[in-house]
């Protein structure tokens, strides 16, 4: 059931930075995208199989003398100029996005090996996996913007008029085919990814979801919640 605390707002860049409760969002969407590189990089170490995008970043990062990371960022740098032409504005999140996730995923590839044992890489694709979910409800949740690749999704979307659901769905067979051409990891973590997400962020995010200041508000130190007055 839909609660007022699940419900996103729809605000430019600057009205998100007004909005209220900054230091708690900020440091909510920082553990987050550090969580979301973290989770990467143990579905990597499975070795089971990667979510669609990653997919495609670990394809191209075997052909380019760079890490996967470093391809995460320079990926991301990329998609948000594809923001341009859908007149879609980045906000701090979406710039934190591009820079923090992929510094996590090499930081932590660099310290977790490949565990040998099936069982034990099974464990860490599913713990993995759940991770990944937390870690985008938290930094959704922050409400500081959208990452590059969830803005072009919704920007395409807005400017053909084409569904959320259609505009996803070919984009991520798009990244997962070059990425599998390219050399990238599909297996079974990249189909238990694609039936799991929705249904983890759907769970994780009405417990995350930061509730906003409505426009208008004055601040209140005494914490009585006045409002500013209407003008005559």
């Amino acid at each position: 059931m839909l609660t007022t605390s699940t419900v996103l707002a729809d605000l430019g860049p600057a009205a998100q930075l007004r909005a209220g409760h900054l230091p708690r969002r900020l440091s909510q969407l920082l553990a987050g995208l550090a969580l979301y590189g973290v989770s990467m990089a143990m579905m990597i170490r499975s070795g089971l199989g990667l979510d669609p995008w990653d997919v495609f970043h670990y394809g191209v990062s075997g052909h380019l003398p760079l890490s996967f990371g470093t391809v995460v960022t320079l990926v991301g740098a990329v998609v948000l100029l594809a923001w341009i032409p859908l007149r879609q504005a980045p906000g701090l999140g979406t710039i934190a996005n591009v820079l923090v996730i992929g510094v996590t995923s090499d930081v932590t590839l660099s310290v977790l090996p490949r565990p040998s044992e099936l069982w034990l890489r099974a464990v860490l694709l599913v713990l993995g996996i759940v991770l990944n979910g937390l870690a985008s409800a938290m930094y959704i949740g922050a409400q500081l913007g959208p990452g590059p690749r969830d803005g072009l999704m919704t920007g395409i979307s807005r400017r053909s008029g084409l569904s959320i659901r259609l505009v996803r769905t070919v984009q991520e067979v798009v990244v997962v085919g070059v990425g599998f051409a390219l050399g990238g990891t599909v297996g079974l973590g990249t189909i238990l990814y694609a039936l799991s997400i929705g249904p983890l962020v759907q769970r994780f995010l009405p417990l995350l979801v930061v509730c906003l200041d409505p426009p208008g508000r004055l601040p209140d130190p005494a914490g009585t919640n006045q409002t500013a007055p209407a003008k005559a």
